[in-house]
């Protein structure tokens, strides 16, 4: 019987949800990069700030190396952003003179600022994203209710789920990496497959395992428990909950998030009652922390159970309705458009 992933639940914001569709046209969503620096000035690589429209950051960089005569693997970005978007963000070239760069210009692609910096920009090099994105259909009557429940988001986060892409169709990917930990010799089982592909295979069974975790903490994904490990906002640093009245002050204020776990012979384990459903997690998917020991890159971590929302806005707009908001790095936006919005195919309500 194939495994399949559990269908992620969600909790019932404060109004109801509402009808609107998103993505309609690529004017409707915006995103702009949130840096994590500004280039410094001066060294051998190019930082370029553009806007494309209707182009994934692949096929961005694709044009602009073509534009300069560089080569793409050269590029550097933060993040890749929405294709069916407008989107801004810095991207990093070595050996190429600035001034070429503020010249180009292309179809879909408008150059707007350039700059030194000493170093290559890596995946990661980013605070965060701003979105803008209209929500065509939702009527003046609906304002309301996405404010507050928008504003319920800011206070609360929103869930910290895997989505269903780290699964593959049907669950494929889980189904396989289970079948390689459930194994006897599941370093033998693993040879089957490419170093890439077995990676995948084993991330998303530590994908399930926190979801599921998550799942079940749904009423307390922000409330520190008896024997949680805690994540904190600012410095990205776990660490042991001792003193729960003082840190669910500290997680009342999100300075710090109840964590799940990516399960690994290294990761932290978590005591008394959270430790406990998180062994009864393994232990329903019939695997170990220690079964992942064979794979030197899934030695195990920690995951905050809830991320922060910020600079939350709504508005109306001839054409519907506009919300705003700022997510970490790492986030998506359609997981604060769940908890707005009615149509969430792959979620559920509790």
């Amino acid at each position: 019987m194939v495994q399949k992933p559990i269908r992620p639940v969600l909790p019932e914001p404060p109004a109801p949800r509402v009808h609107g569709r998103y993505k309609v046209e690529v004017e409707d969503f915006a995103v702009e990069e949130l840096p994590a620096y500004a280039p410094s000035g001066s060294g051998t690589h190019s930082f370029v700030w553009i806007e494309k429209r209707g182009l994934s950051t692949l096929d961005a960089i694709a044009r602009l190396a073509g534009a300069v005569g560089a080569n793409q693997r050269e590029f550097g970005y933060a993040g890749l952003k929405d294709a069916q978007a407008v989107t801004r963000q810095w991207l990093s070239v070595e050996h190429v003179d600035p001034e070429r760069l503020r010249g180009v210009q292309l179809e879909g692609v408008t150059v707007l600022e350039v700059s030194r910096h000493g170093n290559k920009l890596k995946p990661g090099h980013l605070r965060g994203n701003r979105f803008s994105i209209l929500l065509r259909g939702a009527a003046p009557e609906d304002v309301p209710a996405l404010s507050d429940n928008l504003a319920w988001c800011a206070r609360r986060g929103i869930l910290n789920y895997f989505g269903e892409q780290r699964f593959g169709k049907r669950g494929a990917n889980l189904d396989q990496g289970l079948r390689i930990l459930q194994s006897a010799k599941p370093k033998r089982e693993a040879y089957r497959f490419a170093p890439r592909i077995l990676k995948l295979l084993l991330s998303a069974v530590q994908s399930e395992v926190f979801n599921r975790v998550l799942a079940a903490r749904l009423e307390t994904f922000d409330r520190i428990l008896d024997g949680d490990l805690a994540f904190v906002h600012g410095s990205g640093a776990t660490f042991t909950v001792h003193d729960l009245p003082v840190e669910q002050a500290r997680c009342d204020a999100f300075e710090i998030s109840p964590t799940g776990p990516l399960p690994g012979p290294k990761m932290l384990l978590a005591k008394a009652e959270v430790g406990a459903l998180e062994e009864a997690v393994l232990q329903e998917l019939e695997v170990s922390a220690e079964a992942f020991g064979f794979h030197r890159s899934m030695s195990g971590g920690r995951r905050p159970l809830r991320l922060p929302v910020s600079a939350a806005d709504v508005a109306g707009e001839a054409e519907g309705i506009r919300v705003r908001f700022e997510l970490p790095a790492g986030a998506y936006a359609t997981s604060v458009l769940r908890q707005l919005l009615v149509d969430s195919p792959w979620f559920g309500t509790a």
